[in-house]
């Protein structure tokens, strides 16, 4: 009996300090977060979230990966080759309303980025003052869907306005060499990469303002996951929603978390104008006192109107809010 009780000891004793072990020890589960394009400014809440260790708390090994569009990711997600997209809702909605299994799971962009902008020299600063200039578009894409609206809601006839069309970069060089006055794209990015490239500081009407809101970025999961491993997709939304809470507080920290894991992203003063320009999109006046990603259900079935009416959206898929978003993995407020 005494050679017995050294070994029953040491057994007890490595017993209690495996149970001891801090969640980091623990095996985590391995999710890949895709995003919606290469990384900019918004996308720094997830590495502030990771730096501070709020997904590893959770038992999430998270590996963040560029997205080559918001439609690309959320194929990939519908493949279950990412584990969650961040990307457009709107992407989303059309996709989920031709048959691909994907949600939302919380929306992180309730403001719609979308803005005309152009340099401040220019002095154009509300609608009317887009009346006579040139302005880049990219045919096809959601701001450009939304673009008649705008006009249509400010009493701008569409002969009042020149356009010229190209891809993102050419949008650019429109505007940086005077070859265009404006052009339309999101204003975290966009207004960024204007004012890196130029040192020029930037001016955005927001189409928001004129009352166009269509929700934006935010989370997207297979359908399969939320009902597979509902306690992932729990866990996942909380460090998130973490995340953004911490960016909302500090930009600057959230900046400098992206920018340690990838120094060649950009220009820090610019990324934090960017980041920002983010936060000021996270909620609604109706969101306000709530935490990130808790969407109202009233702006989500805007943004279905708008997708029927303007985004190309067959009106016998529309369905209702709750059918590509759910709020019910978010943490309590």
């Amino acid at each position: 009996m005494k050679k017995l009780l050294p070994s029953l000891i040491a057994a007890v004793v490595a017993a209690l300090a495996l149970i001891a072990l801090p969640a980091q020890a623990q095996p985590q589960d391995k999710v890949t977060l895709m995003l919606n394009w290469y990384l900019y400014s918004e996308h720094a809440p997830f590495f502030l979230g990771k730096e501070r260790g709020f997904y590893a708390d959770e038992g999430i090994d998270l590996e963040i990966q560029e997205g080559r569009g918001s439609g690309v990711t959320a194929q990939a997600v519908a493949a279950k080759s990412a584990t969650f997209g961040y990307i457009d809702i709107g992407t989303m909605i059309k996709a989920a309303a031709k048959g691909a299994p994907l949600k939302s799971t919380g929306v992180l962009f309730q403001l719609s980025p979308m803005a005309a902008m152009g340099f401040t020299e220019k002095g154009i600063k509300t609608p009317k003052d887009i009346i006579g200039k040139i302005v880049a578009t990219s045919p096809g894409d959601a701001v450009s869907q939304m673009w008649p609206l705008f006009l249509k809601i400010n009493n701008i006839a569409a002969d009042q306005v020149k356009i010229v069309s190209g891809d993102g970069q050419t949008k650019l060089n429109a505007v940086m060499t005077g070859q265009a006055d404006l052009l339309l794209g999101s204003v975290m990015d966009q207004s960024v990469k204007l004012q890196d490239a130029t040192g020029k500081p930037v001016t955005a009407i927001r189409f928001a303002d004129s009352g166009i809101n269509q929700i934006n970025s935010g989370i997207v999961a297979n359908k399969n996951l939320l009902t597979d491993n509902p306690d992932l997709v729990k866990r996942f939304m909380r460090a998130s929603t973490r995340a953004a809470e911490a960016a909302e507080k500090s930009p600057e920290a959230a900046v400098d978390a992206m920018l340690k894991a990838n120094p060649k992203v950009g220009v820090r003063e610019t990324l934090i104008i960017g980041m920002k320009q983010s936060v000021a999109l996270y909620h609604t006046t109706e969101t306000a006192k709530q935490r990130p990603f808790r969407v109202s259900m009233k702006n989500v079935s805007d943004t279905l109107d708008l997708l029927v009416q303007y985004g190309g959206m067959d009106p016998a898929t529309r369905g209702k809010p709750e059918d590509y978003v759910t709020l019910e993995f978010l943490p309590a407020e």
